[in-house]
């Protein structure tokens, strides 16, 4: 069984998969805890993809298994055209692999929203070109009380985009609109410049960004991330 360790900047996420390929467990918040259907004995595999601080794992792995770390040297399914491999992201590396894995042969954007807004673009060839990193829904409201002297700090409340004005009529509304219907647009806008190129590109939403389209692929790292580790136990 294949163990997949998504180290974010809020939450640990983790996933078990199956010799078929096949997710059997998930936790979208590991943190210290280890669940108590959480079967170390039958872990035979696990990779690690860390952008926040790394813990130790010793609690979710069994001693006889080593982590493979990802990072741009890592060998992949994909090729990363990147100008600066060594600060790309792994979360992004393997969201992109598993959008290939997912569509191979196909145009693929990944869109993923977490505390930062990621989209990258990986080709029909399996090439990873880059993309763009926007400022998150969270860290939004916070840099507007943080720099300013009078803005509130202001948490998003649930209100479908749909309903939100693009004429906030008070101090709180307008906030909202610029950052809930603001990341919505920025968001649209990336996608239909994508799709201008590319007719038959498939879009990937995934993350935990509330106001993401749907359908979303809410899994799209850790599968990205058991195809990484699959094909390093097979060389």
């Amino acid at each position: 069984m294949n163990l997949t360790l998504d180290i974010g900047n809020s939450h640990i996420k983790a996933a078990l998969f199956d010799t078929e390929g096949r997710m059997v467990r998930h936790c979208e918040q590991l943190e210290q805890s280890t669940p108590a259907d959480w079967p170390l004995h039958q872990i035979d595999a696990a990779i690690v993809c860390a952008s926040g601080e790394t813990p130790d794992l010793s609690r979710w792995l069994p001693a006889s298994v080593t982590p493979h770390w990802l990072s741009a040297t890592t060998p992949l399914p994909i090729r990363i055209d990147y100008a600066t491999p060594q600060t790309l992201g792994a979360d992004r590396i393997a969201a992109a692999c598993g959008a290939w894995s997912l569509h191979p042969q196909g145009n693929s954007l990944i869109v993923d929203g977490g505390t930062c807004v990621t989209i990258d673009f990986v080709d029909a060839d399996g090439v990873y070109h880059g993309g763009a990193i926007l400022p998150g829904m969270a860290m939004q409201f916070q840099s507007l009380h943080t720099f300013t002297a009078k803005l509130p700090l202001i948490e998003y409340d649930g209100m479908p985009v749909a309903d939100i004005d693009f004429c906030g009529q008070s101090t709180r509304e307008a906030i909202t609109a610029g950052v809930v219907r603001g990341l919505h647009c920025a968001i649209a806008g990336f996608v239909e410049h994508y799709r201008k190129r590319y007719d038959d590109l498939r879009v990937f939403y995934t993350g935990g960004m509330p106001t993401l389209p749907e359908p979303r692929e809410p899994h799209l790292v850790m599968v990205g991330l058991n195809t990484i580790l699959r094909r390093i136990e097979r060389n």
